[in-house]
C-alpha cells in the first residue's frame, strides 16, 4: 500500500506543479490549488497541503508569506537521457537547452538504465548549487537485451552483464535459460521489473558458448551494439523467392551496357561486389565511363520483410574476422553482387570525359551490365606498376583521369585524411598471428575518385532541380565545418610537433592540413595527429536538410554506391529514380527520420568494429605480457593515457596509479598528464617505453606500465 500512496504522491505533485506553471507561478494556498485541480474531499485538500509543505523543505516550492506557495523554478520537468556512473547515481543530459546536466541519486532512478530516455523532476537542493532531480517516467529504454554471464544456482540464475553500466544483475527463472550451462555467455532481454524488486528479471534469448572463445566473443559484441545475429525466417524466406535469371522484359526496360567493356575492383576477399566500372572512348576522342551500381532497390520492395529488415540493420557490419551483412547472403552475395561473367541489373551514372577530368555530358539510369574481370586491388595495383596485363591500357588512363580528379577536389579545399588502417592475420580459429597495417595505393583511390564523381553529381543533379521552398527532398552525405575551438585547439597541438596551420578561412584551413597529412606521412606521429585531426572535425551524417560536405568541399554529396551494404544509397536509388520519371517532392519528415535511424546504424556499427578490433589487440598481447615495446602516447584522460605500441598498432593504457613518482592529473587544454610535485609532463605524441602488464580479454582491455 505505501508503494501505492508513494505513486499516487508522485502523481499528485506534478499535476500541482503544472497547475502553478500555467498561472504563471501565482502565490497560491492549498484551498486554491485544490480548486485549480476540482478536487474538494478533504483527503485530497490534506495530500496537497502535505505536498506544499514537504515541498518547501525538498526545495521545490517557495513560502513568500504563510501558507502561501509558489515554485522555487518555473521549469521543473525535463527529458533527457541517462548518463549511468560507476557508484549507481546518474547525470541526466537533458534534450533541450538547460544550463546543467541534473544530479539523481540512485535511490531517485525508479529502474532507469544508462541511455535510457527519462521524465525527471527537477530542484534545487538546499544546499542550493546544484540542481538533482528524481526519475518520475522512463519513455524510452535504450536496450533491453544484454550480453553477460550466467550463473546458475539450484533455484534459479543471474546474469551479470558485461556493459560496466549496467549495475543490476538480471535474475533468470530456471524455466527460462533457454538450456544455458553455468558460466556460459548468453544474451538475456529483459522482460519485467517489478516495482518492488531491486533486480530485472529476464529470459536467455542466445546462448553464444564459452567466455574467450572467438565465435563467442565475436556475436557478443554484435548483441552488445544491438545487431541481429542471425536473419529472421519470413526474410529468409523472401530472399528465396526472388527468382535468380532476370526476365527478358526487365533487359527491354534499360539501357545495355553488356557489349562494353566492364568489371570490377575490390578486396582479395569481398563477395559483395557493389560498383562495377565501364570504359570506352567515343568518336571525339573523349572517354565515357560508367559508374554501375547494383540495382538493390529492384530486388527490395518497399515494405516488405527483406526491405525491413535492412532498414532496421541500417548498414552491413564489418568485424575482425566476419562480415554481418545488411541483406541475406542470397542477395548480397549473389543477385545484387557484380560478379564477372554474369549479366546483372545496375543503377548507372555515365559521365562522357575530356582528357582533362572535366565532365562534359552525365545521364543517370537502370542498365544492364556483363562484368569481364573481377580484380582484386592487389592485381590492379599490380597492372598499374608494371604497365602491363589484361586491361592495362584502360586501367592506365582511368588512373590518369583519377588523378586530375583528385587534383581539382583538393584544390577545390577538399581535406585529405590518411591514418594507418590495422589488419590482423589469423589463423583458421579466429586467433591472431600476427599484425599488419594496409596501405591505400592508386588502385584503391582509383574507384574512390570514380564513386565520389557518381556520388557528387548525383546529388548536384537532384539538389540543383529546386530551388528555395521547391527543392525536392532528398537524402544528403553531410558534414559541417569543425568548430573554431576544437580547430584552435589542434593547431595549437600540432605546432608542438612544428607544424604551422593557417585557419583564416575554409580553404586555408584545408590547404593547410593537406600539407600537414603529406609532411607526417610515415613518421611516428602521423596515427596520433591524423586522428586528433579527425576527432576536431564534425561527424558526416545522413540528412535530407543539409547538402554540403566540408571534408570532400562538395556543395553537393550523398551515398549512391554502396546500396549492397548501406540503407541510405538504397533510400537515394529509390529517390533517384523517383525524380527522373518526374515524381512529386516526398515528405521530407519521413525521410529525415530514416536519416537519423541510419546515421545512428552507422555509430553503432563503427563502435561494434571497433570492439572487435580491440578485443583482437588483446588476444594478440594476451601471449606478450612482460614485454617491452615502444609507444606512442594516444590519448590521456583523467584515469591514465593511452598508448600505441609502434611495430603493431595495439592500444592500451597506463593507468595513473601505476605511475608511482608523482601524483598526476590530467591538464585537459594541452593534452597532456603533469606531476604536481615534480611538474614532469606525458603529452598526447610522446614516445614512450612500456611493458605489457595486463591483459582482459572479456573486457577487450590492455594495460601497460611505463618503464622508468
Amino acid at each position: 500500500m505505501a508503494k501505492n500512496n508513494n505513486t499516487f504522491k508522485q502523481i499528485l505533485t506534478q499535476l500541482i506543479t503544472e497547475i502553478f506553471e500555467k498561472q504563471g507561478n501565482k502565490s497560491l494556498n492549498y484551498k486554491q490549488v485544490a480548486a485549480k485541480l476540482n478536487l474538494s474531499d478533504p483527503d485530497s485538500r490534506d495530500a496537497i497541503a502535505v505536498i506544499l509543505r514537504d515541498g518547501v523543505r525538498n526545495g521545490l516550492f517557495h513560502e513568500p508569506e504563510k501558507g502561501k506557495y509558489v515554485l522555487r523554478e518555473i521549469k521543473v520537468f525535463i527529458t533527457g537521457k541517462v548518463d549511468m556512473t560507476a557508484d549507481g547515481s546518474a547525470y541526466i543530459v537533458p534534450d533541450e537547452e538547460f544550463e546543467d546536466d541534473i544530479y539523481v541519486a540512485p535511490r531517485k532512478l525508479r529502474n532507469a538504465l544508462h541511455g535510457d530516455l527519462v521524465k525527471v523532476h527537477v530542484y534545487e537542493t538546499k544546499r542550493g548549487k546544484r540542481k538533482e532531480g528524481e526519475v518520475l517516467e522512463i519513455l524510452q529504454r535504450a536496450r533491453t537485451e544484454f550480453t553477460g554471464i550466467i550463473s546458475i544456482s539450484p533455484r534459479f540464475a543471474f546474469v551479470a552483464a558485461d556493459d560496466r553500466k549496467m549495475l543490476h544483475d538480471i535474475f533468470v527463472p530456471l524455466d527460462d535459460i533457454n538450456s544455458a550451462k553455468d558460466g556460459e555467455k548468453v544474451v538475456v532481454a529483459i522482460v519485467d521489473w517489478p516495482e518492488t524488486a531491486k533486480n530485472p528479471v529476464g529470459k536467455v534469448k542466445y546462448v553464444l558458448g564459452r567466455k574467450g572463445e572467438n565465435n563467442t566473443e565475436m556475436n557478443a559484441i554484435l548483441a552488445d551494439f544491438g545487431f541481429p545475429l542471425s536473419f529472421p525466417e519470413s526474410v529468409e524466406n523472401e530472399s528465396k523467392q526472388i527468382p535468380d535469371s532476370i526476365p527478358p522484359e526487365e533487359i527491354q526496360k534499360r539501357r545495355d551496357f553488356r557489349s562494353i567493356t566492364t568489371f570490377t575492383i575490390d578486396p582479395a576477399d569481398a563477395k559483395d561486389f557493389d560498383d562495377a566500372i565501364s570504359y570506352r572512348v567515343l568518336d571525339n576522342g573523349n572517354f565515357e565511363v560508367g559508374i554501375h551500381i547494383a540495382d538493390v532497390s529492384h530486388y527490395l520492395i518497399p515494405d516488405s520483410a527483406l526491405d525491413k529488415e535492412a532498414f532496421e540493420r541500417g548498414t552491413s557490419v564489418y568485424l575482425v574476422d566476419r562480415v554481418i551483412p545488411m541483406l541475406p547472403e542470397r542477395l548480397s552475395n549473389n543477385l545484387c553482387s557484380l560478379r564477372p561473367n554474369e549479366d546483372k541489373l545496375c543503377f548507372s551514372a555515365v559521365f562522357e570525359l575530356d582528357d582533362k577530368a572535366n565532365v562534359i555530358n552525365e545521364w543517370y539510369g537502370k542498365t544492364v551490365i556483363h562484368s569481364g574481370k573481377r580484380f582484386s586491388y592487389e592485381e590492379a595495383q599490380e597492372i598499374l606498376d608494371n604497365k602491363l596485363g589484361e586491361y592495362a591500357e584502360i586501367l592506365n588512363m582511368l588512373n590518369k583521369l583519377a588523378y586530375q580528379l583528385r587534383d581539382k577536389k583538393f584544390k577545390h579545399g577538399a581535406i585529405s585524411f590518411e591514418s594507418t588502417e590495422v589488419k590482423f592475420i589469423l589463423d583458421e580459429h579466429g586467433k591472431p598471428l600476427g599484425v599488419y597495417t594496409k596501405e591505400r595505393k592508386d588502385a584503391h583511390k582509383l574507384i574512390e575518385d570514380f564513386m565520389l564523381l557518381a556520388n557528387k553529381k548525383v546529388a548536384e543533379l537532384i539538389g540543383k532541380k529546386g530551388k528555395g521552398k521547391q527543392r525536392l527532398p532528398f537524402v544528403y552525405r553531410s558534414h559541417d565545418a569543425p568548430k573554431e575551438e576544437s580547430l584552435l585547439n589542434f593547431t595549437q597541438f600540432a605546432s608542438r610537433f612544428g607544424y604551422k596551420i593557417n585557419t583564416k578561412n575554409d580553404k586555408e584551413t584545408a590547404r593547410s592540413l593537406n600539407a600537414l597529412m603529406q609532411d607526417i606521412e610515415g613518421k611516428k606521429e602521423q596515427n596520433v595527429l591524423t586522428h586528433l585531426a579527425i576527432r576536431s572535425m564534425a561527424k558526416a551524417i545522413y540528412t535530407t536538410k543539409k547538402t554540403s560536405h566540408y571534408g570532400l568541399a562538395f556543395d553537393f554529396y550523398t551515398h549512391f554506391t554502396s546500396p549492397i551494404r548501406r540503407y541510405p544509397d538504397v533510400m537515394v536509388h529509390r529517390l533517384l529514380q523517383h525524380y527522373l520519371i518526374n515524381g512529386n517532392p516526398v515528405n521530407a519528415e519521413v525521410y529525415e527520420k530514416m536519416c537519423v535511424h541510419a546515421s545512428l546504424m552507422e555509430k553503432k556499427a563503427a563502435d561494434a568494429e571497433r570492439a572487435s578490433v580491440k578485443y583482437k589487440q588483446a588476444e594478440y598481447l594476451q601471449d606478450q605480457v612482460g614485454r617491452h615495446f615502444t609507444g606512442i602516447i594516444s590519448g590521456v584522460t583523467e584515469w591514465g593515457m593511452y598508448v600505441e605500441i609502434e611495430e603493431n598498432k595495439c592500444e592500451g593504457m597506463v593507468r595513473l596509479r601505476d605511475i608511482t613518482d608523482d601524483l598526476y592529473a590530467l591538464d585537459e587544454k594541452n593534452y597532456c598528464i603533469i606531476g604536481r610535485r615534480h611538474k614532469k609532463s606525458y603529452q598526447l605524441g610522446d614516445e614512450v617505453e612500456i611493458m605489457v602488464k595486463r591483459v582482459d580479454l572479456v573486457k577487450r582491455q590492455i594495460d601497460f606500465t611505463l618503464m622508468s
